[in-house]
């Protein structure tokens, strides 16, 4: 599959924040094992830095955006790059909702923190998976604003 048409993932860069850690391994397992055909992966330091490539990127495109924190570095530079933010995670969020995963660490994540960031990435494969299926196939769309769908064939909302 063309970069073009593939799902844009932004993690965060909250290098040295555990939480930073988490969202940048999650996005590593989506990209290179889980969903390598349907999705790439844009660092958000390229963002930020204004790298033409990774604008380019990220604008027109749908992305999935992998917060370490409240500050929302990651969907907030996407938004700012012309990009789309069709799902936004955060990592706290997913320790919430995955609470026997309790990460540690920083250069290498514990145990507890790569079976989180493992659960969040099946999160995330799961969401690539309805998006490829649902309308959001035009990705030169940039007037898509949410992932959140209904289905007309169906009549069943997608809540995701």
């Amino acid at each position: 599959m063309s970069d073009e048409k593939k799902i844009v993932i932004v993690p965060c860069s909250g290098i040295g924040k555990t939480y930073g850690t988490v969202s940048r391994e999650a996005a590593y397992d989506v990209v290179e094992d889980l969903r390598p055909d349907e999705s790439r992966l844009v660092p958000l330091s390229m963002l930020v830095l204004g790298d033409e490539g990774a604008r380019a990127a990220v604008d027109g495109s749908q992305a999935i955006t992998i917060d370490g924190c409240k500050l929302a570095c990651a969907t907030k530079m996407v938004r700012d790059s012309g990009g789309t933010v069709a799902k936004d995670y955060a990592v706290l969020d997913a320790y919430r909702r995955h609470k026997a995963f309790k990460p540690a660490g920083i250069a290498e994540l514990n145990e507890g923190g790569m079976q989180l960031a493992h659960a969040l990435a099946e999160e995330i494969a799961a969401e690539i998976d309805m998006m490829k299926g649902s309308q959001f196939t035009d990705f030169a769309d940039s007037s898509i604003k949410s992932a959140k769908s209904v289905d007309t064939t169906s009549g069943e909302a997608d809540n995701a």
